[in-house]
């Protein structure tokens, strides 16, 4: 093979490079390489877009239901989802991801009993972390008023909230097995469960919201119904299941030590996870303030919703780049896990066009499905043109924070979090929404702007790392040698 580069410094990262007697040199990637990665990245990133959409569509469906009762109740559902994003879901979920770099790394290093292991010390650490979560639920509508939202709202908003508590509970115990299970992958387990639990929960909220009258008390219930009937059917496959013998046998004291290592990724991870979803959430918040804040929270909260619901394609992309990235870097291969991200960057571009036009063309019928009023609906369709191109952005940065739990960047991920939105995009987001008057306009371009940062940050981190290190750290957190993972 000619030699074509023989100084690294002169490599982009992001090409392969082989070694042969002590000289470096470009490798050619071959077109069977780059078909192989896509068909296991296709295999893994299907089931993980509809699980992801199916457990996005819990909270989609309990707002929907609530919409039809009113303005009044739509807002208060919205507020309460938000504010139990941003005090809860976002904490649970940044924690969690962690298993994505250790059960990962673990499985591509075939350390199969320490992915147990990690799981039920992720367990531990997830339910504890519930209690206070609790209390801060309970005092939702006094905390909103303090945050000085509309009381009426913020009333709403209380109740929704107190009637969620079971659900926590719940939710903790699925984001531990869900990312047990994944790092294996296993995900037509997870496909099952969460089918199951979201069909029954269109049954559930319909008959809890307007056959026994309970309102939107009701559609907080049966979401805590629905995460309960995800984690006991989890957690019944991960117990009878041949095919997690190896990976679960049975609760370990082992799990109740190495904590603080589990916590040197887990904060990171909570952080990085938080920062980029208290920003969106905030929003929400940001247009309680504004004139009119029935219909600005209504809108926004709508687009947003509808935010999360397209993200679950370009989630379930990055879910996949994170499994692909850890199970490489385990197995000690660095320039697979590198082709692995190229591969899921040019696919999630494609889908992000795709998906953006599709929202373009639907966008005056898409905001009747949450409300009859017919200037929500029209403002929603205004929304949805910033909606298509965040969603652009959002599928790159979400590509490019999987390869970055796979590889456990967390502690980068969460400074770059930092400054894409709290030093950039949401400061945009109140000059263009209170200063120039925009609206909630405004603040979805400040975030905008949040996402093309961060995008743009995790790009560079991934072009100036050095991928050879990584697989010397993964060794290190499956505590094994470099050598063996090498061999």
């Amino acid at each position: 093979m000619e030699i074509q580069e023989q100084t690294a410094s002169l490599q982009s990262p992001l090409v392969p490079i082989a070694e042969e007697n002590g000289v470096k040199f470009t490798k050619k990637i071959n077109k069977d390489e780059i078909v192989e990665e896509a068909k296991k990245q296709l295999w893994l990133a299907g089931p993980l877009v509809s699980v992801n959409l199916l457990v996005n569509c819990l909270q989609v469906i309990s707002v929907m239901y609530v919409g039809h009762l009113g303005e009044l109740a739509l807002s208060g559902a919205a507020m309460a989802t938000s504010f139990a994003t941003v005090t809860g879901y976002s904490f649970l979920i940044g924690m969690g991801s962690a298993l994505d770099t250790y059960c990962g790394q673990a499985y591509g290093a075939k350390q199969y009993r320490l992915i147990g292991i990690h799981t039920q010390r992720a367990m531990i650490v997830l339910l504890l972390s519930c209690i206070p979560i609790t209390l801060i639920w309970a005092k939702a509508s006094h905390i909103l008023v303090f945050l000085r939202q509309d009381p009426e709202i913020s009333a709403a908003a209380g109740l929704y909230a107190r009637f969620l508590i079971p659900c926590i509970f719940g939710y903790a115990i699925v984001q531990c097995y869900v990312r047990f299970l994944q790092a294996q992958n296993n995900i037509l387990p997870m496909m099952i469960s969460t089918g199951i639990s979201t069909l029954s929960h269109l049954i559930t909220c319909w008959i809890l919201v307007f056959k026994c009258g309970l309102g939107i008390e009701g559609a907080a219930l049966a979401s805590g119904i629905s995460y309960w009937i995800n984690a006991l059917l989890l957690m019944a496959y991960v117990q009878i299941s041949p095919s997690c013998e190896n990976t679960w046998a049975g609760f370990s004291k082992e799990a109740f030590y190495g904590i603080h290592q589990f916590l040197k990724i887990s904060i990171p991870s909570t952080i990085m996870n938080s920062l980029e979803i208290w920003s969106f959430e905030m929003m929400v918040l940001l247009s309680g303030l504004l004139p009119n804040p029935k219909l600005e929270t209504s809108v926004m909260s709508i687009s947003f919703n509808t935010c999360a619901l397209i993200y679950m394609l370009p989630l379930g992309l990055g879910s996949t780049t994170s499994i692909r990235v850890s199970n490489e870097l385990g197995s000690g291969r660095p320039q697979t896990a590198l082709l692995a991200v190229r591969v899921a960057l040019s696919m999630v571009a494609i889908e992000g066009v795709l998906v953006g036009t599709t929202l373009i063309l639907g966008r005056n019928v898409w905001g009747y499905s949450y409300s009859k009023e017919e200037e929500v609906a029209r403002y929603v369709g205004e929304m949805l043109l910033l909606v298509a191109i965040s969603h652009i952005f959002d599928g790159l940065q979400s590509v490019l924070s999987g390869a970055a739990r796979g590889c456990g960047w967390q502690k980068i991920g969460a400074l770059v979090n930092l400054g894409a939105y709290y030093l950039v995009g949401i400061p945009i987001s109140i000059t263009l929404a209170f200063v120039y008057h925009n609206g909630v306009k405004g603040l979805l371009m400040g975030i905008i702007v949040a996402l093309f940062m961060q995008a743009l940050l995790l790009w560079m981190v991934t072009l100036c790392s050095d991928w050879e290190k990584e697989v010397k750290k993964a060794a290190d957190r499956v505590h094994i040698t470099p050598e063996d993972v090498l061999q």
